[in-house]
């Protein structure tokens, strides 16, 4: 079996989850992309529910296959939002942003009573960071804020090559919400909550890739079969 086929794996077990009438967030990316393909079936055999995309490639392709979409701002509160992710640690700390839309994705996962991962094998690292980490920066003064990004990421214990995005047409990368991405290889990342703090600072930083303790459940497919992480959250937490 390929990487595909696992990712559409992890994607029908996730389909489990849903039920009737449920809130959900649709998530963007390969795998995502099988979970809505799957959903838009179910929904197409008469299940009713209630979605919001996480990106405009999403809502193209849930629109497509007759699924109900919905904004944020009309409905705030989501039951489950189902999303891939580029790494995953044991601890259900994420890297994610790959594929342009972060900052909808974190906000949307925000808003979630769960957010579920769903992610084939190769995914599911020792240590964040052999996959670049996506910082979404605003356009205005964007090299100022790259020195920043360099600068803080170094007093966390990261370093690496930061690279503006370039699109197709090898002009910068634009996302849904009109905002640059540098693409951070810092490699190993001790520290992810470290970094993320520092990264908070900077004005031009809008969001970065970082997803800490938004995580509930991780559905990961590989050779030997589909494996579930679940979330400690009474982790530390002795007093």
């Amino acid at each position: 079996m390929t990487p595909d086929d696992f990712k559409r794996q992890a994607a029908a077990e996730a389909l489990k989850l849903v039920e009737a009438g449920m809130r959900l967030g649709l998530g963007t990316g390969s795998t995502a992309a099988h979970f809505v393909e799957l959903l838009g079936a179910r929904v197409k055999a008469g299940l009713d529910v209630l979605c919001v995309p996480t990106s405009e490639a999403t809502r193209a392709q849930a629109a497509s296959l007759g699924i109900r979409l919905t904004t944020l701002d009309e409905t705030p509160e989501l039951d489950l939002t189902v999303d891939g992710a580029d790494e995953l640690d044991n601890d259900l700390r994420l890297i994610k942003g790959g594929g342009g839309a972060l900052l909808r994705e974190k906000i949307v996962a925000a808003t979630s009573d769960r957010l579920v991962i769903i992610a084939d094998a190769s995914k599911r690292v020792a240590t964040l960071g052999a996959f670049p980490l996506a910082v979404e920066i605003v356009r205005f003064g964007h090299i100022a804020t790259t020195n920043m990004v360099r600068d803080l990421a170094n007093e966390a214990g990261c370093s690496g090559t930061i690279g503006l995005r370039a699109g197709r047409d090898r002009q910068p990368f634009v996302t849904d919400g009109g905002n640059y991405i540098l693409d951070c290889a810092f490699g190993a990342i001790e520290d992810p909550e470290m970094l993320d703090e520092a990264l908070k600072m900077i004005p031009g930083v809008v969001e970065n890739g970082l997803f800490l303790g938004l995580a509930d459940l991780a559905i990961v497919a590989g050779p030997g079969g589909i494996l579930t992480l679940e979330a400690n959250w009474d982790a530390g937490d002795d007093e």
